[in-house]
């Protein structure tokens, strides 16, 4: 049987482009500078990879799935990927990175706690992780269940585990060691924003 994580690569197409990318490469090219080491963890077909290389950054990509990683080499030719097993240490040294890029990452860790103690681990002092997440706030929420939408966004069948309000998230990277953290909610309108963006420092 094929494992999980490389059947759901395998059911994405080849040309799929990542969900809310212009917004999430706008936050990720707000936060990184030319010459920076990122890490891009669960880097999936590379898309932010090639954004990272574009801004003049030095990359290494991360994933579990090896489906992903040969997409993403395929993107980016000559990219350092690496694959990583579920649950295990990063494939990097201490402080071997300038910033962590998670964008759609945490909603799919099974040990969230274990991943950012990793990611505090391959973090310079002083460097910086940027999260993006879906956001599952009240008032989103209550609109997904009103719509007959609930059972559809919360299926247990999905490959998302976790479910982020703002609060939540800002209390999981500050228990994570991260002292400086600012969570935004975007995209939709106000008390509907469909995403959150995390800096954390």
């Amino acid at each position: 049987m094929e494992p999980w994580r490389e059947a759901v690569w395998r059911a994405v197409p080849e040309d799929a482009r990542p969900e809310r990318f212009e917004a999430r490469r706008a936050f990720l090219r707000a936060h990184v500078r030319a010459g920076a080491r990122v890490l891009d963890l669960g880097a999936g077909d590379g898309a932010f990879a090639a954004e990272l290389r574009a801004a003049g950054c030095e990359v290494v990509a991360v994933d579990v799935a090896a489906e992903a990683l040969r997409r993403a080499c395929a993107r980016v030719p000559g990219l350092d990927a690496r694959q990583v097993g579920e649950g295990a240490p990063l494939p990097l040294e201490e402080d071997a990175v300038d910033v962590v890029w998670a964008g759609e990452v945490l909603e799919h860790a099974a040990d969230v706690v274990g991943l950012l103690a990793e990611v505090r681990r391959v973090l310079r002092w002083g460097g910086t992780l940027l999260v993006t997440t879906p956001f599952h706030g009240r008032v989103a929420v209550a609109a997904i269940a009103l719509a007959g939408r609930f059972e559809e966004r919360f299926d247990p069948r999905a490959d998302h585990l976790r479910f982020f309000t703002a609060r939540s998230l800002r209390v999981v990277l500050s228990d994570a060691g991260f002292l400086h953290v600012d969570v935004r909610a975007v995209g939709g309108v106000p008390g509907l924003r469909c995403a959150l963006h995390a800096v954390a420092r």
